[in-house]
């Protein structure tokens, strides 16, 4: 095998692995607001264990990114997309402890209200579906589908600012607010993560920064 065959393959590797990575955590992710009422803590004491096997992966594409650049010689294209997984793989890995941190919420309180379960279920969806088309895009070189991302973030921020402003009011028990607001909280910054990751991907695609092209 040849110089750029190597490298070539290192570098398909790299990619392939940072988008198991994201599966991964679209995996964990699913579901998870379903654990806050649980009747019991089995379910969200096997969310934050899984958060182990995340940060190997993140390690491992670490391991990866360093090898690459201290024993090839990528062209700008080439490390662009080596630095960009170092990037990607940490919001990941940042979504990750978020989804366990959902289920310590758990561990310290069972949450009732049904329509608060229902508007957290929805941040969980929309970040659902955000993480299911930022690895499109991704794969497809999409930027009108990163930059539609990006944009979509502030619906997880509403339903953020709609669950702390009205919904929690109406629980009387001070602790189970003050843990549902942060379970609601760390859905929003799952949704930065996302959004962060399709700011990423934009800039592998095009070169260019997303927040300079929005200020043209």
């Amino acid at each position: 095998m040849g110089y750029r065959e190597k490298f070539a393959g290192e570098m398909d590797t790299l990619y392939k692995d940072v988008v198991k990575l994201g599966i991964e955590c679209y995996r964990r992710l699913q579901g998870s607001i379903q654990v806050l009422s649980d009747e019991d803590t089995e379910r969200a004491r096997e969310l934050v264990k899984g958060d182990r096997d995340i940060n190997r992966m993140e390690y491992e594409i670490n391991t990866q990114v360093i090898n690459l650049i201290t024993t090839q010689q990528p062209v700008a294209r080439d490390l662009r997309l080596i630095i960009s997984s170092i990037k990607i793989a940490d919001d990941l890995e940042r979504i990750s402890d978020n989804i366990s941190n959902v289920g310590e919420v758990r561990k310290r309180v069972k949450i009732t209200n049904e329509k608060l379960l229902l508007r957290l279920s929805t941040m969980e969806h929309l970040a659902l579906l955000m993480l299911e088309d930022v690895k499109t895009a991704y794969e497809n070189k999409d930027t009108d589908l990163c930059i539609e991302i990006i944009e979509r973030d502030k619906d997880i921020d509403s339903l953020f600012v709609q669950i702390t402003t009205s919904d929690i009011i109406e629980e009387s028990d001070v602790f189970v607010t003050g843990q549902s607001q942060l379970t609601a909280k760390y859905l929003e910054r799952i949704g930065d993560h996302v959004k962060n990751i399709a700011e990423h991907v934009y800039f592998v695609i095009t070169g260019e920064k997303y927040e300079k092209v929005a200020q043209r």
